[in-house]
């Protein structure tokens, strides 16, 4: 008979201790053009399998030292071998002995003294169907990656309009500069720092980090309904025009909240609305708008504040001119009689003077600064 080129490309792993049997099944399939290993015991088969896995295992029952179940159920622990078809050969007829061959994980049975024409059917019926799978799983994952590209073209999309509309409100300040792309920064490395705290009660993980690092672009989005007198005022504000600027807290989160209510899934809009809301709470209690104490502050908005005050500090705004490095470390950490060390999280100050050199770095980073708002690499 001549041989099948297209069987060429299958190995198959005979495992049988009688040499008479192996002689003939090898002979038979590589008339039909199949690559066949021939190995006496099962112990041996398996470490043949584990250095080059096969295509299909013909596995005899009743061996010495392992019999066909047992190397069957090895097969199946490793991962490397698990979805390799195995039909078991066996001169054991009872029904119990085939339902012990399938619980053990084999794909078909085949009863000594077996028709060579039968092996060559089952054979190729299980490599077609193990074919078949392989080529399916291999669509799926060509499918799941395409689906993640097209989700994650999608969200960048979003988040970059978001975020584009952060930076319009940020625009109206021309002293703030990139404000809000070094605040991000800033986040990321308190976040990142403060996850290795095993102390610390609420949970920070990579997911919690990339939400914070694109909310924390929002936390001032509500400044475009202040007007630009109050906005841009060059002293200090008067009583009923700092009423108006705290607004902006709650006109920002109202904002995020409507856009929430339409994506009420987006963790990265809900995180937005907290900080956008809770940026100028104080862990003591003195803040706004709602005046909560400790951790009934959200979270991000705790290690937003820091962020956020600690550029204010560096930055020349319309009242106030920049701080070096040195005085705005002071000023979080001390105090200066306006600012109270008392106003922000403990956890979340040591954190700010273990990473504060990664802060001057991201301050005199411009060019890093001046990077794409989707970067999460630096």
């Amino acid at each position: 008979m001549t041989p099948d080129p297209d069987h060429s490309s299958f190995d198959i792993l005979v495992v049988d201790d009688t040499p008479a049997n192996l002689e003939i099944l090898v002979g038979a399939l590589k008339e039909r053009g199949y690559r066949v290993r021939p190995v006496l015991d099962g112990r041996l088969a398996l470490e043949v399998a584990k250095r080059k896995p096969p295509a299909l295992v013909l596995l005899d029952v009743n061996m010495p030292d392992m019999n066909g179940y047992e190397v069957c159920a090895e097969f199946k622990k490793d991962p490397r071998l698990a979805e390799i078809p195995i039909i078991f050969l066996s001169a054991n007829t009872a029904t119990e002995d085939k339902v012990q061959a399938f619980a053990a994980g084999g794909v078909d049975y085949v009863t000594k003294p077996f028709q060579v024409e039968e092996v060559h059917a089952r054979v190729a019926a299980h490599l077609k169907i193990r074919t078949l799978q392989v080529e399916l799983d291999q669509y799926n994952h060509r499918l799941e990656d395409m689906v993640r590209a097209q989700v994650k073209e999608i969200s960048e999309s979003q988040i970059t309009t978001i975020l584009a509309l952060a930076r319009l409100s940020e625009s109206r300040d021309e002293d703030t500069g990139n404000h809000i792309l070094r605040v991000q920064r800033y986040c990321r490395a308190l976040a990142r720092h403060l996850a290795k705290d095993e102390t610390l009660e609420e949970r920070i993980d990579d997911a919690f980090i990339e939400d914070l690092f694109y909310a924390s672009a929002l936390h001032d989005i509500g400044k475009v309904g202040i007007p630009d007198s109050i906005l841009l005022k060059p002293g200090p504000l008067t009583p009923p025009e700092f009423e108006i600027m705290k607004t902006h807290s709650l006109l920002g989160a109202a904002t995020l909240a409507a856009v929430l209510e339409r994506y009420p899934k987006n963790s990265f809009v809900r995180m937005g609305a907290e900080v956008a809301r809770s940026h100028h709470e104080r862990f003591d209690g003195s803040g706004y708008p709602d005046g909560l104490v400790g951790r009934a502050i959200p979270l991000a908005a705790r290690i937003l504040v820091v962020a956020d005050q600690y550029d204010a500090l560096r930055t020349k705004r319309p009242y106030k001119p920049a701080f070096d490095a040195a005085r705005t470390f002071q000023i979080l950490t001390v105090g200066d009689g306006r600012s109270d060390p008392a106003h922000l999280d403990p956890r979340v100050l040591a954190a700010f003077k273990a990473v504060v050199g990664e802060f001057e770095e991201i301050f005199e980073d411009s060019d890093g600064v001046q990077g794409s708002i989707l970067s999460l690499s630096h």
